[in-house]
């Protein structure tokens, strides 16, 4: 008997979670000058909201999370279903991952032609720990935008947590903030998160 898998057994590890991004930076400057304003970080501060509302109920929370998982999960089923069937055979499984392996392997040689292949680091696991990272960054964001702990997100207070990451990054205090401000904020993200926690008392 062909082995079918159902659209339920799919890997977890197959699903994208969607990142909580923080609005702002080089896709907010939408003229294109370099320099981010602060009508541009609340601009985008509202459009990135409205994607991340999925569900459109005025607020972001588990409801939107699992909403896009599932969304996301039905489209990976849908590609690998590639006769439509309704059920992923073994050879589509195989196939899949046939192509995946043969990717990675691409992505791994024009790494070595570059001279960017580093030693000891494994092949196609490039990268997997700066997502880690940056995923618990931007969780730890979304979090203090819950000012009133109901474990959702409004958009007043996305705006807000918006606007204040745009205030700590305007070092100058100008009403702008540049590549430059922008790139010593990161700087200092990255400080914080290879600081060793404190001991606990």
């Amino acid at each position: 008997m062909t082995k079918k898998i159902s659209l339920f057994a799919l890997s977890p590890a197959l699903i994208a979670v969607p990142v909580l991004a923080a609005p702002g930076g080089a896709k907010a400057d939408t003229d294109g000058n370099g320099t981010l304003t602060r009508a541009e970080a609340q601009a985008h501060a509202t459009q990135r909201f409205a994607k991340m509302d999925f569900n459109k109920d005025g607020k972001i929370d588990a409801a939107d999370r699992t909403a896009k998982r599932a969304e996301m999960q039905a489209k990976k089923f849908t590609a690998l279903d590639t006769d439509g069937n309704g059920s992923i055979s073994q050879a589509e499984w195989n196939n899949q991952g046939a192509e995946r392996a043969a990717k990675r392997a691409e992505r791994v040689a024009k790494r070595a032609e570059a001279g960017e292949a580093g030693e000891g680091k494994r092949p196609g696991m490039r990268g997997h720990g700066k997502r880690g990272a940056r995923h618990a960054m931007h969780g730890g964001m979304m979090g203090k935008a819950d000012t009133n702990s109901d474990k959702a997100i409004s958009q007043a207070e996305f705006q807000t947590a918006a606007l204040a990451r745009f205030d700590a990054a305007d070092a100058n205090k100008d009403g702008q903030v540049t590549a430059e401000e922008r790139k010593a904020q990161r700087g200092e993200w990255r400080a914080k998160r290879a600081a060793p926690a404190a001991p606990a008392s």
